[in-house]
């Protein structure tokens, strides 16, 4: 117990191998961290890329988000006076 308690090793220890079912879920653990990790910081990303593409569309269109909504509830109502 005294060589556990001071990290020392064993005489005969021997190193674990693990097997292919352990490396495998091993990269799968850490390939999910990394996926997850990458979420968090893409999708926001994506995100205001996109609100802000779509703006910039309308804008060079001459439009806005507001008057094209206002557009479509108002050809929804049935109020074009066509």
């Amino acid at each position: 117990m005294a060589a556990e308690e001071d990290g020392a090793q064993p005489a005969r220890a021997q190193k674990h191998r693990k097997t292919w079912r352990e490396q495998r879920w091993e990269r799968r653990r850490r390939r999910r961290m990394f996926e997850e990790v990458l979420g968090w910081i893409l999708v926001p990303i994506i995100v205001v890329a996109v609100y802000w593409g779509i703006k910039s569309g309308l804008n060079a269109l001459g439009t806005t988000p507001t008057a094209l909504i206002q557009g479509i509830r108002t050809a929804i109502r049935g109020g074009g006076g066509f």
